[in-house]
């Protein structure tokens, strides 16, 4: 006999409507993005409608928790294997409860698509050595998950990425491109989490020209230092730290100095190189003195000048008018926002919001639609994916 689970994953498959939740725990470490979604279809077909979302945050004891093993490249392997279980049941036992409070069944969500939390990120560029290739490591076990909540689960999307050549990064652009291209249009989804990323939609062409990459920092260096310098603050909210503060030029250029800026498109990034010790670094090279605020905003200039930066590369269209949708942590900030559009006058600047999807919620969108291209029937016409994504975790 046919085992049930794998009766139920035929049947999903078949479905013309699929109930998908995605989770989404970013570098930022702030919580966890939920957003419950219908789709219908597939690949270039796609439709998708969010029923919900919200973000559930991280407790502070969380938090510290994961700051000594994200990105750090020596940890305890004990914490490790006790957070990769312990948030898988922590994860479960939300989505039991933010189903209970949106009023939806279990039963009616055909899969969870769980991104988990990446506890290093080390495409070859950065770890340089010849005998390794490129290596990213998520945890949050998709297992835990399925068992708390008995809902098929679909886990750790970024190793097939991996084992097929890639960097495991940046995997937004798959559903950025069958969700928000437009014809005709140039389109830019720029991403500021921790750290800050984009998909160039071209307005001619096929997935083949899509681009999509890391810039550098997000707010994860914004965050670090507004958290040592002005607790209880945990980022800079509105940037209005940064607009108090002068932009320390010297220090600027020294953190722009790094060869992952020079690198060619497209290129990923993570803490394990953008994190407080490279900015202290800059600052003993340049001998500076920079006060907190000064620091802030010479920070926040930092994230400006790296994405404006990258998205000037990327123009290879010579576009003299981009449209660009934000979403992230980073949309939060005017300060920064109203840097980058200065810097990019040829770009007319839009919330996600106007495109149907909260910009909070675009990520856990992003992952729910991986998980529905699993399911996939693939005909050559409708394949976008180069890969199928993701592990498939049964309940008990």
């Amino acid at each position: 006999m046919i085992n049930t689970y794998l009766e139920q994953l035929v049947a999903i498959a078949q479905k013309e409507r699929r109930i998908i939740l995605g989770l989404m725990s970013g570098t930022s470490l702030d919580g966890l993005d939920l957003a419950l979604c219908a789709f219908t279809g597939y690949g270039n077909s796609t439709k998708v409608e969010v029923l919900h979302h919200t973000t559930i945050p991280y407790p502070t004891s969380v938090i510290e928790q994961l700051k000594t093993v994200c990105s750090q490249p020596t940890v305890s392997l004990a914490q490790v294997c006790l957070l990769n279980a312990g948030l898988g049941q922590l994860h479960g036992q939300w989505v039991n409860q933010q189903l209970s409070k949106w009023g939806i069944s279990p039963d009616t969500v055909d899969c969870i698509a769980s991104h988990g939390q990446t506890i290093y990120h080390a495409p070859k560029r950065l770890h340089q050595q010849e005998e390794f290739g490129n290596a990213t490591l998520q945890m949050v076990d998709g297992d835990h998950i399925a068992v708390e909540t008995g809902i098929i689960t679909i886990a750790d999307f970024r190793q097939k990425h991996v084992a097929m050549g890639g960097e495991g990064a940046p995997l937004a652009q798959y559903g950025d491109w069958l969700l928000f291209r437009k014809k005709g249009e140039h389109r830019i989804l720029l991403n500021i989490g921790g750290i800050a990323n984009f998909t160039w939609l071209p307005a001619v062409g096929g997935v083949g020209d899509m681009l999509s990459t890391d810039t550098g920092p997000g707010n994860t260096l914004i965050d670090a230092y507004v958290q040592k310098h002005f607790p209880p603050l945990r980022y800079d909210e509105n940037g209005s730290i940064a607009a108090s503060g002068t932009v320390n030029e010297k220090l600027l250029a020294e953190l722009l100095n790094d060869r992952f800026f020079q690198a060619a498109l497209p290129k990923t990034t993570g803490q394990e190189l953008l994190n407080p010790q490279y900015v202290e670094n800059a600052i003993v090279a340049t001998q500076v003195m920079v006060t907190p605020k000064d620091l802030i905003a010479t920070l926040t200039a930092f994230t400006t000048h790296s994405i404006v930066r990258a998205i000037r590369q990327a123009n290879r269209y010579q576009a003299k008018e981009i449209v660009v949708f934000t979403s992230g942590g980073g949309v939060h900030n005017n300060t920064l926002l109203q840097h980058i559009q200065s810097l990019l006058p040829e770009a007319r600047f839009q919330s996600l919001n106007t495109l149907g999807i909260h910009p909070d919620a675009k990520e856990a969108v992003l992952f729910a639609l991986l998980a529905n291209e699993l399911f996939a029937p693939k005909t050559s016409e409708e394949a976008v994916l180069p890969v199928r994504l993701g592990k498939i975790c049964l309940p008990a």
